[in-house]
């Protein structure tokens, strides 16, 4: 008799996260997910083009579009996992090197922090003076999601604006006193709470509110809270010639391709923008006298830095490796936690308590070790260099510690007992066998070590801030600075002059180094590896 055929596979259920033909709890859970995300990307749009920022607005909403795509259609399921991660990679890495680059290509530093309009803004600001002849206008302090903002009555007509937005019209109520006792959109600052909270009377004394778009048209500002004048710049804009002239002196300041505005005679405002410069920063690395000699000393101590931190923490992780590891040494195990304890306790405290240790004055090292010489080890570029290098050993010394053990502790027990009838002794055995494989298995965190020395901002700043300083510099740059450190005081971050173009450049310099040194690097290893 014919066999009956066989039944067919239930057909599978298709997720209700990705189902299309009715709705379950999966899908509503996605459909809630994407709508806040879809409403944070179209803030954040709203926001950008506010601000005039059209490359944040266009990324967002090509995002924006492509997650939507891609989390509502049946086809791109690899894309699924794949979107966060590859959005947090353009994010945290791929823009902060993008933008990094891209102002390490203009002179965009102290006096060059903003566009040409918000230079002409600062510049016109500084040379404000009230108008004798203006008019008084009754006004009250309005607050809208944390923003002040100025109202006015002006002929019957209720007129509001902040810092950011010229005065506009718009519905409200003028109270008895002549003054806006209701602001559509707004609340009124009661008058009393102006007069007696300090936090609003400095908000309110701050407050410059443009009259319109036109910067040479003046603002309103208020002294006493309760009336506001007319403020006019004794400097004149003229956006067709490009130039600001003092009407005081007659001085005219012309527009230039450097970001500034400058007089024929070469006097410049302070306040410019930022423009494109091309490759000069990168020169001045190279060309600049002032600068080079410093940064030359830096990069050589960079170089020794992170050099002598590898190399003697390193040896000295292997000595007490090699010691512990020997099954004739009691209490292994408490020895060898308190060997990693420096590893467990964090970095910037250890840098400051060594900091304190070392103080010349008042130090433990000092009173203890060198019977209370007032030695300078902060002081001294030599002494604060080997400091330094002996706080970054103690720090990192317990991590090749736990390496080199682990290390060991692998290596073949018949490769050694073989040398050893072949009559090897303890040194040769360590020498030819064990060490050239324990490179084999440490030689890349050994790369990966001196990458991190290499750019160990934290030991630097919190144990003596880079000092003591380098005489001359044209920066805050300080003898035993690492590239990273002098990065940071180029920048301007800590206070003073603030050259972030200079300091963008350098930090592509670093990286094209420090990735040079560990392709070269890692290259080498596979000969260790052909030998094991």
């Amino acid at each position: 008799a014919p066999t009956a055929p066989a039944p067919l596979p239930a057909p599978r259920r298709e997720s209700h996260a990705r189902g299309f033909r009715g709705i379950g709890v999966g899908f509503l859970v996605k459909l809630a997910i994407m709508a806040i995300i879809n409403a944070f990307g179209i803030l954040t749009i709203l926001t950008a083009v506010g601000a005039d920022s059209w490359l944040l607005a266009s990324i967002t909403a090509v995002l924006l579009i492509v997650a939507d795509v891609v989390y509502f259609t049946r086809r791109a399921l690899p894309l699924k996992y794949l979107l966060p991660g590859l959005i947090f990679l353009f994010a945290f890495q791929v823009f902060i090197f993008g933008y990094t680059a891209y102002i390490a290509f203009t002179n965009y530093g102290t006096g060059h922090a903003g566009s040409q309009s918000q230079a002409v803004d600062a510049t016109l600001i500084q040379g404000e003076r009230r108008v004798d002849d203006s008019a008084t206008y009754p006004m009250a302090v309005v607050e809208r999601l944390g923003t002040y903002g100025l109202a006015i009555a002006d002929d019957d007509v209720v007129r509001v604006g902040t810092p950011d937005e010229p005065l506009t019209t718009v519905d409200g109520v003028i109270g008895a006193s002549g003054a806006p006792t209701e602001v559509s959109g707004w609340t009124v600052v009661p008058r009393a709470e102006v007069l007696t909270d300090p936090a609003v009377q400095q908000a309110a004394a701050a407050l410059r509110v443009p009259l319109s778009d036109d910067p040479n048209d003046g603002a309103l500002r208020t002294r006493d809270g309760s009336t506001a004048t007319v403020y006019t710049s004794t400097l004149v804009w003229d956006e067709q010639a490009q130039t600001i002239t003092d009407t005081t002196t007659g001085t005219v300041y012309a527009a230039t391709d450097r970001g500034t505005f400058t007089s024929a005679d070469g006097q410049s405002l302070p306040t410019g923008w930022y423009v494109n410069v091309g490759f000069e920063n990168f020169l001045r690395v190279f060309t600049d006298g002032a600068l080079l000699q410093p940064l030359l000393s830096v990069t050589g101590w960079t170089f020794a830095f992170a050099i002598l931190s590898v190399v003697l923490s390193f040896g000295l992780g292997l000595l007490f490796a090699l010691i512990f590891n020997d099954p004739r040494v009691r209490a292994r195990k408490f020895l060898r936690t308190l060997f990693i304890l420096p590893y467990a306790f964090p970095a910037f405290m250890s840098a400051l308590l060594f900091r304190g240790m070392f103080n010349s004055e008042f130090g433990v090292i000092n009173d203890v070790f060198f019977f209370g010489l007032p030695i300078n080890w902060l002081g001294d570029p030599v002494l604060a260099k080997l400091a330094v290098l002996w706080v970054n050993v103690w720090l990192s010394y317990p991590y090749w510690f736990l390496v080199c053990t682990g290390a060991l502790q692998a290596l073949p027990s018949d490769t050694l007992e073989a040398a050893q009838l072949d009559g090897a002794g303890r040194w040769r055995s360590f020498r030819s066998i064990v060490l050239p494989l324990l490179l084999v298995s440490t030689a890349p965190l050994a790369i990966s070590s001196f990458a991190f020395s290499f750019n160990n901002f934290t030991v630097i700043y919190m144990f003596n801030n880079g000092g003591p300083a380098i005489p001359g510099a044209p920066y805050a740059l300080g003898s035993t600075d690492i590239l990273i450190s002098a990065i940071y005081d180029i920048s301007g971050v800590s206070g003073g002059a603030a050259d972030y173009g200079l300091a963008s450049a350098l930090s592509i310099v670093v990286f094209v180094v420090v990735g040079a040194i560990s392709a070269l690097a890692f290259r080498q290893t596979r000969k260790l590896e052909e030998f094991a």
